[in-house]
């Protein structure tokens, strides 16, 4: 184990998937977004397959046990995908990224329903502090006299892809008992690829040079963000390292600022601070009830 490595790693994935989400959001602007996604994907494979190939895992990465969890893993992962892309062209980026909070405080209910994992007070009081939090976020937006604008639909495919990647993250916590870590990343991005291939009739364009370059260079930095993160989780536990995902909030704010004028919101930034207070909460509950059980739990997190 080494700590510092995995800290550096962690904020290094979340830094270049901050920067990749940038390069989406410029290019839904002029893309369809299951274009997009396919660009995500496809180019990330690449990257995915000479990492295995450096560290000997290539035949693992390859072999699987059950093709069908990777197939419902790449449905439900390319849904989370679709939708949160969907909502970069609608959303500012800090306001994507804080309501993306969400996924793990559902993950915690996915978790007692789906997997019979029992949820105390702590932990409930905490997913409801969270909820609240990405209430105080949203209250601006529910605006009851245009319920059909884009920012209506934004929140909507937000929250959606919310829903879907902590399903991924309940899915996945079934895999890791009979599959490798490295199939499990490969496989994604293949049935990713495969199902964002499928929207190509509904009106693919070709884009410019400019958006082209930039979509290459998002599946290219997704690909080695996916790396940099499974990799995060050989130096150090995945208690310690669930803290630093809210760094990408500061990634956020500053890119949005940067880039696409965007400044958040009082409410945006309250909101975001209660759901990182109860995301921690919930954290460090984990981490307690893994120290119980003799070791934390390590979980593969399910990212774009």
């Amino acid at each position: 184990m080494s700590p510092l490595r995995g800290i550096a790693l962690k904020l290094g994935a979340i830094t270049l998937f901050s920067a990749m989400a940038a390069l989406v959001k410029a290019g839904v602007a002029h893309v369809p977004t299951g274009e997009a996604v396919f660009f995500r994907s496809f180019f990330a494979m690449p990257v995915i397959v000479v990492w295995l190939a450096m560290r000997g895992d290539l035949s693992t990465g390859f072999r699987t046990r059950h093709p069908m969890g990777h197939l419902w893993r790449g449905l439900i992962g390319v849904s989370a995908m679709g939708c949160g892309f969907g909502a970069l062209g609608l959303l500012p980026l800090p306001e994507v990224t804080a309501l993306g909070y969400a996924a793990p405080l559902l993950t915690v209910i996915f978790a007692a329903i789906l997997l019979g994992e029992r949820i105390r007070l702590f932990r409930i009081s905490a997913v409801v502090m969270g909820l609240v939090g990405v209430s105080v976020v949203l209250w601006p937006r529910l605006s009851f006299d245009d319920l059909t604008g884009p920012a209506t639909l934004g929140v909507a495919l937000v929250l959606m892809s919310a829903v879907f990647r902590a399903l991924a993250q309940i899915h996945i916590r079934r895999m890791v008992r009979t599959e490798e870590t490295s199939a499990i990343v490969f496989y994604f991005s293949l049935t990713a690829t495969l199902f964002a291939l499928l929207t190509a009739p509904f009106g693919w364009v070709w884009p410019d040079t400019p958006i082209l370059l930039g979509l290459v260079a998002a599946g290219l930095i997704g690909g080695v963000a996916q790396i940099l993160l499974t990799s995060s989780y050989r130096y150090a536990e995945a208690a310690l390292l669930a803290p630093f995902d809210y760094a990408s909030i500061l990634f956020a704010i500053a890119i949005g600022w940067a880039f696409f004028d965007e400044i958040p919101t009082v409410m945006v930034l309250i909101g975001s601070a209660i759901v990182m207070t109860a995301g921690l909460m919930i954290i460090w509950r984990e981490r307690q009830l893994g120290l119980k059980r003799g070791t934390a739990r390590p979980l593969m997190p399910a990212k774009w």
